[in-house]
């Protein structure tokens, strides 16, 4: 299916039709919401974000910053600190 929408006649969202894996991002924003469960430094952050934003904004964006935290440990070797993570 194509991810067409227009407006004034003029074509807006091309190109929008995947976003990664869909598993992977549901796992990713599975362990968001177990880190602002569970931790007290990236709840913080997380309640800050959803100040600005929305919960699902939010809780996206720090799925997000978890994936991109979870590629340099991989690639690194380093170990998490959540201290780092949200400075």
């Amino acid at each position: 299916m194509k991810a067409e929408h227009t407006s004034n006649e003029r074509k807006k969202g091309a190109g929008n039709r995947k976003s990664g894996n869909r598993y992977l991002a549901w796992a990713y924003v599975e362990a968001a919401v177990y880190a602002v469960r569970f931790s007290p430094e990236l709840r913080a952050w997380y309640q800050r974000k959803e100040k600005r934003t929305n919960r699902a904004v939010a809780i996206k964006a720090l799925a997000t910053t978890l994936a991109k935290v979870c590629f340099f440990i991989l690639r690194d070797g380093v170990t998490f600190d959540a201290k780092k993570l949200v400075g």
